[in-house]
């Protein structure tokens, strides 16, 4: 099995110098890639900018803006059989980048931001029925209602519902959610914990018999 998996931040940039971004770390992607080797599977990462390091035996594509990702990520996944999509894409870009450094006047800056394409939604639209795909929800409120909102919107097969507290740590708690609502698996632990439990949930309930 090929897994494509996204990872880390997206930046989106005012002007040469400034970026919108966040804080996601990558660690969550770094964990899934080497779950899934663990298992046997290819590997394809493609990420943000992180100071993590994945495994030397996925192959890794790093990208800076969600443009960049989403195209990337058009190109791998007609070549593989799923989609992992742990990466925290910024969802908003300035409509206008500066070409100078943005000087300080003493006067309010304003900006307009528009909202970025969505990356698993978009994989989501355009799989087989033989690829699946997983996306993640980082929620601060009403998380199981808006996760499966997302699920729907997505057309994701399954989604990992975290909270902020899962940002550049080490440890992680999720609820994983079928497209029925149901929650089907539930893991507290550190990242590699989760993500090998993830990993071995995709084996057994996502994974096309061939």
């Amino acid at each position: 099995m090929k897994v494509l998996i996204t990872s880390g931040p997206t930046r989106q940039y005012l002007d040469p110098v400034r970026f919108i971004s966040n804080a996601s770390s990558g660690v969550m992607g770094r964990e899934l890639a080497q779950a899934a080797l663990d298992a046997g599977h290819e590997v394809i990462v493609v990420s943000g900018p992180v100071r993590v390091s994945y495994p030397t035996a996925a192959k890794v594509i790093t990208v800076e803006t969600t443009e960049q990702m989403l195209a990337a990520c058009l190109q791998e996944f007609v070549h593989c059989d799923g989609l992992i999509g742990a990466a925290a894409p910024c969802d908003y870009r300035p409509i206008e980048i500066a070409n100078h450094k943005i000087r300080k006047t003493g006067e309010p800056l304003s900006l307009v931001l528009v909202e970025t394409a969505d990356i698993v939604a978009t994989l989501g639209q355009q799989k087989r029925k033989d690829q699946w795909t997983v996306g993640f929800a980082l929620e601060t409120e009403d998380a199981h209602f808006r996760a499966i909102t997302k699920l729907q919107k997505k057309m994701c097969d399954l989604v990992v519902v975290n909270s902020p507290a899962a940002i550049d740590a080490e440890d992680n708690a999720v609820d994983v959610v079928n497209p029925t609502s149901k929650i089907v698996l539930q893991v507290a632990g550190t990242k590699a914990m989760v993500a090998r439990a993830l990993i071995h949930y995709i084996d057994h309930h996502l994974v096309k018999p061939r």
